[in-house]
C-alpha cells in the first residue's frame, strides 16, 4: 500500500536536491532563492486539507483515496519533465519565472498524490501495527529519495552524461535533465502499482449517507470547523512540527549554496563553474545518503520504540539531526559531509514516521483524511516563514553566508527535540523492561 510512496520520494528528492541550482542557473540569487521555495509550502497548504476533506467522502470503482494517487501522480510526471526545460518556454516569459512556476505546479501535483498515503496506512492498520506501517512507509521514502538524489550524481560520473552546460548558454546540465526524466516516469510506475495492488474498505454506508446529506457546498466551512476542533495531542505535534520543519525547509534551500562556499570555497556569484556543479552533485549524493541512513533506520523505529518509547525515540532522533546540521560549520573537506548527513537521516526517519503513529492514535477514524491534511499545517506554515524571512537573514545577518542558515537549522531540530516532552502520546506502550 505504500510503494507509490517511492515514486512521491523520488520525485521529492529531485525537487529539493536541484531546484535551488535550477532556479540559480536561470539568474537567481542566494538571497531570493527561498522566495522562490515559496511556493512549495503554500500549495501544500491549499492542497492537503482539501484533498484529505474529499478522500474522507469520496467512493468510486477505485475506492477512495486511490484516485487522487492516480491524479497527482499524472501532473507530477508532466511537472518533472518540464522543470529542467523552463528556458525552452523563454518566448513567453524569462525562464526563472517559469521555472518558479513550474516548481508551484510539481508539488502542488506531489501533494495531490501524497495526502491520502499518510490517511491509507491509518485507515487499513490496527494501532498496534501502525508504528510498523509507517516506518515501512518512510523506509520505501528512503530508497526512492535515494535514488533520486543520486541520479544527477551516477549519470555524470558512470554514465559519462554532460554535468554542465555549453560556455554563454542559460540552461540545466544534461545529467540533472536525464534525472527529471527517469524520475517522471519511475513516479508515474509506482503510484500505479500502490493503485493497482491495494484494496480498500469501503465506508461506514451510514457514514456516506450522513455525509451526502450534508451536502457538497460546506467542505470549507467543514474544513474550518475540524481545524477549530482539532485534538490537542495535534496542536502539541504542531511546535514539534513547526521546529523541525523550519529547519528541514532551510536545509534543502541553503544547502547547495553553503557548501558551495563554505566547503568548497567557491565565491558567492559562482553559479555555473565546473566546481559549483560538482559541489551541486556532492550535494545530491549527501541528500541521497541521508536518505538511504533513514531508509535503515526507520526499519529500527518500532523496535526501539518498543524498548524505550515513542517520545523518547522521537526526540532523540531529532537532536541526533541537529547536532549533524550545526556538524557542517566544521568541516571543510567534502567527504566528511557523509557523517552529518547520517545524523541528519536519523532525524528524517523520525520526522516521517513519529508524529503520524502518535497523531493516529488522536484522531477519529472517520475524520483521519482530513485531520492528516489538516496536520500538514503545521510542515506548511514553518516552511512559509522560512521562505519569507530566509533570504533577508542571509543577507542582512549573515552577509551572505549561507552556512549559517545550515546551523540555525540545527538549531532549531533540537528545539524541536526539546519540545518533543509537551506531548501527550495517548496510545504510547510502556517501554519494555
Amino acid at each position: 500500500m505504500s510503494f507509490g510512496f517511492f515514486g512521491i520520494q523520488m520525485g521529492f528528492a529531485l525537487q529539493n536536491g536541484n531546484a535551488s541550482r535550477i532556479l540559480t542557473s536561470f539568474g537567481a540569487d542566494v538571497e531570493h532563492l527561498s522566495w522562490f521555495w515559496l511556493a512549495a509550502p503554500l500549495t501544500g497548504m491549499i492542497v492537503q486539507p482539501i484533498i484529505g476533506y474529499y478522500s474522507d467522502r469520496t467512493w468510486t470503482s477505485l475506492g477512495r483515496r486511490r484516485p487522487y494517487f492516480l491524479a497527482g501522480s499524472i501532473l507530477a510526471s508532466v511537472a518533472l519533465m518540464l522543470m529542467p526545460n523552463a528556458q525552452v518556454l523563454a518566448a513567453l516569459l524569462p525562464p526563472l519565472y517559469i521555472g518558479a512556476g513550474i516548481l508551484m505546479v510539481m508539488d502542488a501535483s506531489f501533494n495531490i498524490a501524497m495526502e491520502p498515503f499518510r490517511a491509507l496506512v491509518a485507515d487499513l492498520l490496527p494501532v498496534d501495527q501502525r508504528v510498523l506501517g509507517f516506518s515501512i512507509q518512510t523506509c520505501l521514502i528512503g530508497i526512492g529519495a535515494v535514488l533520486g538524489s543520486w541520479l544527477p550524481y551516477i549519470f555524470a560520473e558512470f554514465f559519462g552524461v554532460a554535468k554542465t552546460v555549453a560556455d554563454g548558454t542559460v540552461g540545466v546540465p544534461y545529467n540533472v535533465t536525464l534525472s527529471f526524466y527517469v524520475g517522471a516516469v519511475i513516479f508515474l510506475i509506482a503510484i500505479l502499482w500502490t493503485v493497482v495492488t491495494t484494496k480498500e474498505f469501503p465506508p461506514d454506508k451510514e457514514y456516506l449517507k450522513e455525509e451526502s446529506a450534508k451536502g457538497g457546498n460546506k467542505g470549507l466551512s467543514q474544513i474550518l470547523s475540524d481545524f477549530r476542533r482539532m485534538p490537542a495531542t495535534m496542536k502539541q505535534l504542531g511546535l514539534v512540527q513547526f521546529f523541525s520543519w523550519f529547519a528541514l525547509f532551510t536545509m534543502w534551500v541553503f544547502t547547495t549554496s553553503a557548501v558551495a562556499t563554505h566547503v568548497y570555497g567557491l565565491p558567492a556569484d559562482d553559479h555555473t563553474s565546473v566546481a559549483f556543479n560538482e559541489a551541486g552533485n556532492w550535494v545530491s549524493g549527501m541528500f541521497g545518503v541521508y536518505n538511504g541512513v533513514s531508509a535503515v533506520y526507520a526499519l529500527f523505529l518500532p523496535v526501539i520504540a518498543a524498548k524505550f518509547g515513542r517520545k523518547l525515540t522521537y526526540s532523540i532522533s531529532l537532536a541526533a539531526g541537529g547536532l549533524g546540521l550545526i556538524s557542517i560549520y566544521f568541516i571543510h573537506d567534502p567527504n566528511l559531509l557523509v557523517f552529518s548527513m547520517i545524523a541528519v537521516g536519523i532525524a528524517w526517519a523520525g520526522i516521517l514516521a513519529m508524529p503520524y503513529a502518535i497523531l493516529a492514535g488522536a484522531i477519529p477514524p472517520m475524520k483521519m483524511g482530513i485531520y492528516m491534511g489538516v496536520f500538514n499545517f503545521f510542515i506548511t506554515l514553518p516552511q512559509i516563514f522560512s521562505s519569507i524571512l530566509g533570504g533577508p537573514i542571509v543577507k542582512y545577518i549573515y552577509q551572505s553566508q549561507p552556512i549559517y542558515s545550515i546551523v540555525m537549522a540545527g538549531v532549531f531540530l533540537l528545539l524541536a527535540a526539546f519540545s518533543v516532552r509537551f506531548v501527550i502520546d495517548r496510545e504510547e506502550v510502556t517501554p519494555a523492561p
